[in-house]
């Protein structure tokens, strides 16, 4: 496995793995790895000559300060579980490398940036579409691989590639969950003792509610018992729960069996923000 840290750098290597017609696979992270990223380092493996993996921290893809402080970095450790885990490449630039300067251009998404995460985080979706384009762009890969988790940023980023012309096929990996539900997220190293036991509280609800519209019970009435049982657990507080189509991410007033449509959650438990999404007739 070979760390590099520039463009000027995985420029040179690319050309020689491009003279072998080597498939180049991509898999974008902010670091604090867990088994959820290697899944998809794992489905890379599995649909190309060469996995490359960019940990980066990306500033411009958060809204509070705090939560940019905060966000857990392992680089050592990450390191070694890439290693384990047979990746070839491993992209760690520095915040200098990838923004020389302040970005002065942004990016609107238009409906699909205004509900749900983009709505509670102004700005996230600009930051995660600079960060994307400037991966892309410096990598050039055939394939980049997202996680299911982020499944609102799978969408902006379809919509990125499609509209930039970036001849890159995007292919999504299922969530990866602990074995009581809980999504696999590097911000649950955050959640204390009696946080991550209410944290089960969102997948619980995505499955009970799941179950509840495929049996016929009304979306406004499965939303409103949801919307109960957060106002009555203390410590955790509900942000959004919503059923929206999975790829236009247009936010649904009721279910259709026949449409694609899935549950999305985000809420605080404790001090930590936590998202999770599931599908219902995806």
């Amino acid at each position: 496995m070979q760390v590099f840290y520039t463009g000027a750098e995985w420029s040179e290597i690319r050309l020689r793995l491009l003279q072998k017609n080597f498939r180049i696979g991509l898999v974008p992270t902010m670091g604090a790895l867990h088994q959820g990223h290697l899944d998809l380092v794992k489905r890379s493996k599995e649909n190309c000559d060469v996995t490359v993996v960019s940990i980066f921290v990306n500033p411009t893809q958060f809204n509070n300060p705090e939560d940019f402080a905060k966000y857990p970095q392992s680089l050592n450790d990450d390191l070694d579980l890439l290693k384990t885990e047979g990746a070839d490449y491993v992209f760690t630039p520095s915040v200098e490398t990838m923004y020389p300067q302040k970005s002065q251009m942004t990016l609107d998404f238009g409906p699909l940036e205004r509900v749900l995460e983009g709505a509670f985080r102004p700005g996230h979706f600009n930051g995660v579409g600079l960060i994307v384009s400037k991966l892309f762009h410096l990598i050039q890969p055939h394939v980049a691989f997202f996680g299911q988790k982020d499944l609102q940023q799978v969408a902006i980023i379809k919509r990125l590639v499609l509209d930039l012309s970036f001849p890159i096929e995007i292919q999504t990996v299922p969530t990866r969950r602990e074995n009581d539900g809980l999504a696999m997220s590097s911000r649950n190293r955050r959640l204390d003792a009696v946080s991550r036991e209410k944290s089960l509280l969102l997948f619980q609800s995505l499955s009970w509610a799941k179950e509840e519209l495929l049996n016929g019970t009304s979306w406004l009435e499965v939303q409103q018992k949801v919307n109960r049982n957060f106002k009555q657990t203390e410590g955790v507080s509900l942000e959004y729960f919503e059923l929206v189509g999975t790829e236009s991410f247009e936010i649904l007033k009721a279910f259709d069996p026949n449409q694609k449509s899935s549950l999305c959650v985000a809420a605080e438990v404790g001090k930590v923000r936590l998202i999770d999404n599931l599908p219902v007739n995806a």
